[in-house]
């Protein structure tokens, strides 16, 4: 046998290889082409956050996105990144739920076309506290809030007195993108409280014969003292008899306001010379104590129509009212009996753990 006699099976053998690795190639690119296309590459069942804290690189946004759990494959990710041209992206806050394909949801990060978040301010609550919460919830800083709320050109621009921010920053939840500056998410939350308040309640407060800035005021006494939404008509009818009648407030919220602190007040806390300390200045102090919640700007606007001229607090948590100051006298003193009556319980309280301790 001659070499030539091996030459046609050789050919044979090589063309049956070549069909078998072009089938092979061709598997593969299919099987790539079909994960790149996949709807869902990126998947969650339950909402997923993903934060940008600034504008990242492939490598690094396929860490994160293999660590959260949404990527099969952190290597697999890159290389779709890679062959569909998207290797920057933005920062801001992105979410996860349901089916993406690569090039659906890396095109959107890259462009920085973000999710909003929730940002939920209370009502009731302190500067301060107001400061926390926003800065806590969105990626600015906390000195950037306060620079923002002292920002006496942004005031203007808003139409609010220096005093006159906190009344208006509405308790509502709202939906922010999370990389918004300060100033942008004031202006939202002030622009919800004219779409709320003014449009519903613009008409009455043209009625009543406090301005805007006072009936917030107002409100937000109402909203410090009264721990039960029920009641808050009741409180507020209290506080106008005593500005109609030229008495003054004796709000105990506007001394711990003035004080800086919530606490059980005591007799020399009362005589604290304060603006905002109501027994010793006449009126309603300079401007709001705390942000009013909707219920509470409605009952400063709808007072209770009765005759009540003080009240102490309960032990249920509601308040009794008076329409003299004989009676009042009377039912404070069962108030602070019952008080001294819960702290000699806790300290016997107290006594009992100490010794079997």
């Amino acid at each position: 046998m001659n070499l030539t006699d091996y030459i046609p099976c050789t050919r044979k053998e090589l063309a049956g290889g070549l069909a078998l690795l072009s089938l092979a190639l061709a598997l593969v690119g299919g099987h790539r082409l079909s994960r790149l296309t996949n709807a869902r590459a990126i998947y969650s069942e339950e909402p997923v956050s993903i934060y940008l804290e600034e504008n990242s690189d492939l490598e690094t946004l396929g860490g994160m996105l293999a660590d959260s759990g949404v990527v099969h494959s952190r290597e697999e990710l890159v290389w779709a990144g890679r062959l569909l041209g998207w290797n920057s992206f933005s920062e801001g806050h992105y979410q996860v739920e349901g089916g993406y394909s690569y090039e659906v949801f890396l095109s959107r990060m890259s462009r920085g076309i973000q999710d909003p978040v929730s940002v939920t301010i209370l009502p009731g609550i302190t500067r301060e506290r107001l400061v926390r919460s926003l800065s806590g919830q969105l990626k600015f800083d906390s000195l950037s809030v306060q620079a923002a709320l002292a920002d006496t050109a942004l005031l203007r621009q808003l139409g609010i007195g220096s005093r006159g921010l906190m009344g208006k920053m509405l308790p509502e939840t709202y939906s922010i993108y999370w990389t918004s500056p300060p100033e942008s998410v004031l202006r939202r939350v002030v622009s919800e409280f004219e779409r709320v308040v003014l449009d519903e309640y613009g008409a009455r407060i043209e009625e009543v014969e406090l301005n805007l800035e006072e009936v917030l005021t107002l409100a937000s006494i109402v909203e410090w003292e009264a721990t039960r939404e029920d009641e808050k008509e009741m409180i507020s009818g209290l506080y106008w008899n005593r500005l109609n009648r030229g008495m003054r407030l004796q709000a105990d919220a506007t001394v711990n306001y003035a004080l800086g602190e919530r606490r059980r007040l005591l007799y020399e806390d009362y005589s604290y010379e304060h603006p905002y300390n109501t027994y010793v200045v006449d009126g309603l102090p300079p401007g709001p104590i705390t942000n009013p919640s909707r219920s509470s700007i409605e009952a400063a606007l709808y007072p209770a129509d009765h005759d009540y001229l003080y009240m102490v607090a309960s032990p249920d948590g509601y308040h009794v009212f008076s329409e003299t100051f004989e009676e009042h006298r009377r039912q404070s003193a069962k108030w602070r009996e019952w008080l001294e009556e819960q702290y000699r319980i806790k300290a016997q309280q107290d006594s009992s753990q100490e010794i079997n301790s």
